[in-house]
């Protein structure tokens, strides 16, 4: 037994899909024969997921059972408020209004069943939608104001409520994702089954096209299947054992709700929400390195009220830093009082914090990989040609300038180099980081702690080759073969 639809009478699902069975709810929770460890997915079409009905808790006793169920309790708590549904939904505003744009009426009601609507001008949307509320079978309810529609309500649905006009395309989509799902099992032969997050379009990605392909190459060579998904596959990561995220994380971002997702639902993944949540902001770092007495360049954590501490505390030239800026945007070298105002009060216009630091020039700055608490590559990343940074951006949209990258062994770096960046990195966790690492003299300096680092061929693997790609994928074997211990204990 491996997929269960779970209603409140079987009458309400009469539909027959091979590798399914139907239960009733009242069974599910009662009956013992329904705790065995090879379920592995609940449908819950139950009638209402309300607090401590029969449907709320077939999601919370199928979690505790190491079942997987759609949706899931904290989904279903979710979508009892309207301010998370539209936290969740916020990045399909185009969608809806592409979707929505010939409904003469200002209201607008769409059924969603495992991801489709039965006027397929709404397929896209309901799809996503499905992908980012998780349950089976949804209705949502639109309003247009001001000649701009916004979701009103969210509710999952019962199998009773829908629609008879809609039932037998319901019958169809719910068969069509069953088989689906088989389908894709039967592709994914091999032990594992690893998606690496990426996207296509990204400008400056973590990997480049060839670093994908030696992952790729790496996971398959001990024994795992990749696939390569991006933010359009964020319902389906349960069907995954681990999740490598190689796109540019952010917090308020769908890289973190896919991190955020994938650990809830016991998949291995690198990078974990915690450490992209304190990697991704300066002022964590920060008070992080400060409080642990790791060296650093000189800090004041600025804020409206000390913005005239900026130069008796750091002098000129200084750094100015948005919290969350990477790819050395939101990075500003201030050069003069006269400029400081416009600078400090541009980046306080989005944070109530921003980092002032002191500004060292070196050539190039360290970069030290550390994958599982042990150094993996080390790199020197060097200055633009008469630039400050390493990346110079243009002033067209994704126009930039690189320096250049020169690859060493870990033995070949300074040990001390290496130790500092160890030992910052243990603060953070067990996860994939890039500690940059600034020399000034005989003195270190930690600049930051990065998540998701870059390696690019030709580039950070230019020492270890194809073996730097066998090592990650070794770590994310290693970790699926000891959750998966854990779990049948």
């Amino acid at each position: 037994m491996s997929n269960l639809i779970v209603v409140n009478n079987p009458r309400d699902w009469p539909l027959a899909i091979p590798g399914v069975t139907v239960v009733p709810a009242r069974a599910y929770l009662t009956d013992p024969a329904y705790g065995s460890d090879q379920i592995v997915k609940v449908f819950n079409l139950c009638k209402s997921y309300r607090y401590q009905t029969l449907g709320y808790y077939v999601s919370l006793l199928a979690e505790a059972r190491g079942h997987k169920p759609l949706p899931r309790a904290n989904t279903i708590e979710d979508l009892q408020s309207q301010n998370m549904v539209r936290l969740l939904t916020e990045g399909l505003d185009d969608l809806i209004q592409k979707s929505l744009a010939t409904i003469k009426s200002d209201t607008f009601e769409l059924d969603i069943y495992f991801g489709h609507s039965a006027a397929s001008r709404h397929d896209q949307l309901s799809r996503q939608l499905f992908n980012l509320l998780q349950a089976p079978l949804l209705r949502v309810d639109f309003i247009r104001r001001d000649h701009h529609w916004r979701i009103r309500n969210v509710r999952p649905i019962a199998a009773s409520d829908i629609p008879p006009q809609h039932q037998e395309f319901a019958v169809q989509a719910t068969t069509e994702y069953f088989m689906g799902r088989r389908l894709r099992a039967r592709k994914l032969a091999p032990r594992y089954n690893l998606a690496i997050l990426h996207d296509p379009d990204n400008p400056e990605p973590a990997s480049n096209a060839k670093a994908l392909q030696k992952f790729e190459k790496a996971a398959q060579s001990l024994g795992m299947h990749v696939e390569f998904i991006t933010k359009a596959d964020y319902g389906r990561l349960n069907e995954f054992d681990a999740l490598f995220i190689r796109d540019t994380t952010f917090v308020n971002h769908y890289t973190h709700r896919f991190s955020r997702r994938a650990d809830a639902e016991g998949l291995v993944v690198i990078d974990d929400p915690d450490s992209i949540l304190k990697c991704n902001n300066k002022v964590y770092l920060a008070e992080m390195l400060a409080r642990h007495r790791i060296p650093a360049p000189k800090t004041l954590l600025v804020h409206r009220d000390n913005v005239n501490q900026i130069i008796p505390t750091l002098g000129l030239p200084c750094v100015l830093k948005q919290p969350d800026s990477s790819f050395s945007i939101g990075v500003v070298k201030v050069e003069s009082e006269q400029e400081l105002p416009a600078k400090v009060n541009g980046l306080l216009d989005k944070s109530e914090l921003i980092v002032a630091q002191e500004f060292l020039p070196t050539e190039f700055d360290w970069r030290v990989g550390i994958l599982d608490r042990r150094p993996l590559f080390v790199a020197k990343y060097f200055m633009v040609p008469g630039h400050w940074q390493i990346i110079q951006h243009g002033d067209q949209k994704h126009e930039f300038v690189e320096g250049k990258t020169e690859a060493l062994s870990v033995g070949e770096a300074p040990d001390r180099v290496v130790k500092m960046a160890l030992r910052a990195a243990k603060l953070i966790g067990d996860g994939f980081y890039g500690v940059d690492i600034k020399q000034v003299g005989k003195r270190l300096y930690v600049i930051e702690i990065n998540d998701n680092p870059n390696v690019d061929a030709g580039n950070e693997d230019s020492v270890l080759k194809d073996a730097l790609y066998r090592e990650v994928m070794g770590v994310f074997l290693k970790r699926i073969e000891a959750r998966k211990r854990g779990a049948s204990k």
